[in-house]
């Protein structure tokens, strides 16, 4: 393998990110010029070089680089299918990825993007062949899963070794089949996404009821157009 991606590695080696508390998403520090930042997780960020574009370089904050071997051997199970980014390689700080353009399905929900019932049947296909690979779909949400011309793209496969159901895709299968119709094609404001967002992991982590949650936000919802 041509490991060009070698060669840019100087202007991540500065990146410094930062693990913050209560399961908030990573801080990122000294970023070089040539470097952005096209995603960001509670372990992790992913950045991706101007000058070396086909690739993602997933960086784990230092408190969490044992996740590092813990993913590589994830991506290695998987082997090179197309559900998932290609693994290149892997460093002390994290991964080496192939680089996924398109829309995630959190994005197409912000913007109105239509999310055809093909996206959950490839989604569905994708958690089948991570179970006959002997690993578990957790961690399947919105901001996991990209749109490429019609393709399903899953880009977090790092929690894949461990046990138990989190139900997370399973409560967004049910709500896509049950209200999706409702905002399809419509622009959701960003800031009702992310407040829909932050209730649910906040519940989930108590006793969590699907149908009660469902109903709070109808509520919600329903009280904001009345003011409106």
């Amino acid at each position: 393998m041509d490991n060009d991606w070698d060669r840019i590695w100087p202007s991540l080696a500065e990146i410094k990110v930062v693990s913050n508390p209560h399961n908030e998403v990573v801080t990122v520090c000294n970023m070089a010029d040539d470097v952005r930042c096209i995603g960001v997780g509670t372990d992790a960020a992913v950045f991706q070089s101007v000058h070396q574009p086909k690739y993602a370089f997933k960086i784990y904050a230092e408190d969490k680089r044992e996740k590092v071997a813990v993913e590589a051997s994830v991506y290695q199970t998987l082997g090179d299918v197309s559900y998932f980014p290609h693994c290149f390689a892997t460093t002390e700080k994290g991964l080496v990825l192939s680089y996924e353009a398109g829309k995630t399905l959190y994005d197409c929900i912000v913007e109105g993007i239509h999310i055809p019932a093909c996206v959950v049947d490839a989604v569905e296909e994708a958690r089948d062949y991570i179970r006959s690979r002997g690993l578990n779909p957790r961690d399947i949400h919105l901001k996991n899963i990209i749109l490429q011309d019609g393709q399903v793209k899953i880009i977090d496969v790092s929690e894949y070794q461990k046990t138990g159901d989190d139900f997370r895709w399973e409560h967004l299968q049910k709500a896509y089949k049950q209200y999706y119709h409702l905002i399809d094609g419509r622009a959701v404001p960003l800031w009702l996404v992310e407040a829909i967002r932050k209730r649910y992991n906040q519940q989930r982590r108590q006793s969590f009821s699907y149908d009660d949650f469902v109903k709070s936000i109808l509520r919600f919802v329903y009280k904001l157009t009345k003011v409106e």
